[in-house]
């Protein structure tokens, strides 16, 4: 079993990033388990001074979440032509540690127009050495739609389809690996 770890980059409570996550989940594969994190809004910022064993027990679970998961995945929103400081901060956290090294990751977007935050992210997330899986890309345009629209929308089959054939090309290059 491949435990996924799903991450919305978003702290919005109607956020389409985190309904596209959560969708994921319930649309995980046979042999895949998918769990969603939602710690980001309790995470404190990022100081290096508190590591090792200053560690906060905030950070010391998303640490440990990442190093126990086969798989990351992320969905972000876009903020003025960039990356969310809250989505930025919980990979600060992950900077010094071995958790991201070769750690495979996929990034899936709800908004066809957010092109420089997924630029933005595949290159910090490049940069901490995770596994960057960029051969199949999931795009479900939820961009301004009420949370009923977003519910429907990931509902329909061409959705759940699209979601179904990026996971398991997400599992396979975990499996790979």
């Amino acid at each position: 079993m491949l435990n996924i770890l799903a991450m919305s980059g978003s702290l919005r409570a109607a956020s389409t990033n985190s309904a596209l996550v959560a969708a994921l989940a319930r649309n995980a594969p046979e042999g895949c388990r998918i769990t969603v994190y939602d710690g980001l809004g309790g995470l404190p910022i990022f100081n290096p001074d508190d590591e090792g064993e200053r560690t906060p027990h905030a950070a010391a679970a998303l640490i440990d979440a990442v190093m126990r998961a086969d798989g990351v995945i992320v969905s972000c929103p876009e903020y003025a032509h960039g990356v969310p400081g809250g989505l930025k901060n919980a990979l600060d956290w992950l900077v010094s540690r071995d958790a991201a090294v070769a750690k495979p990751a996929m990034l899936v977007h709800a908004s066809p127009r957010s092109l420089f935050a997924r630029a933005a992210l595949a290159e910090i997330m490049r940069t901490m050495s995770f596994a960057m899986h960029e051969e199949r890309m999931l795009e479900i345009a939820l961009l301004g739609k009420k949370p009923p629209e977003v519910e429907v929308i990931l509902a329909e089959q061409t959705s759940r389809q699209a979601m179904h054939d990026a996971l398991s090309a997400f599992a396979e290059f975990i499996r790979s690996r």
